[in-house]
């Protein structure tokens, strides 16, 4: 709580800087807007949470060549709603982005191509497209069956995480 004489010295301070010189549009947007911020972080708190957990992806995730990385790094900025949801604590957003990945299969038969389209874009190469039901190509890195392992791995980590 501000005292009088610190309300009467800060207008006599804003007197003196103001006399002589023209007052701006500008001038007012800036004095009422000083408090604004005041205390909190000028990053919103969704962007927060997704470098949060974009990160979390790049240290925990185990992929050699990214390509696995960067499309659940895209999954996390195309589900901003269920992120924003969980504000508070962001990883419970990609615990139930992970399981529904998981449970909808065509779904994940569907990232599981994005995966193989980054890898393609990585190395300059054809990507191999494993068919439902089909074995995999010999050189798939990203075969149904190893993403599926490694999302299983990454959502034990987050809920062991999660509970300790």
């Amino acid at each position: 709580m501000t005292s009088q004489a610190d309300e009467d010295r800060d207008t006599e301070l804003l007197e003196d800087v103001l006399r002589g010189r023209t007052f701006t549009i500008a001038d007012l947007i800036a004095k009422e807007g000083g408090d604004f911020l005041k205390g909190e972080s000028p990053v919103p708190r969704l962007l927060q949470a997704k470098i949060e957990l974009k990160m979390w992806i790049k240290q925990h995730v185990n992929d050699s060549t990214g390509a696995l990385k960067i499309s659940l790094q895209d999954l996390v900025e195309e589900n901003e709603l269920i992120v924003s949801q969980h504000l508070e604590n962001p990883f419970t957003a990609l615990i139930k982005i992970l399981e529904n990945l998981i449970a909808n299969r065509n779904v994940f038969y569907e990232f599981v191509k994005r995966v193989d389209m980054k890898w393609g874009q990585i190395y300059g190469e054809r990507p191999h497209f494993q068919a439902i039901g089909q074995p995999p190509h010999p050189d798939d890195e990203y075969t149904h069956e190893c993403v599926q392992e490694k999302l299983v791995k990454i959502l034990a980590t987050l809920k062991t995480q999660l509970s300790s």
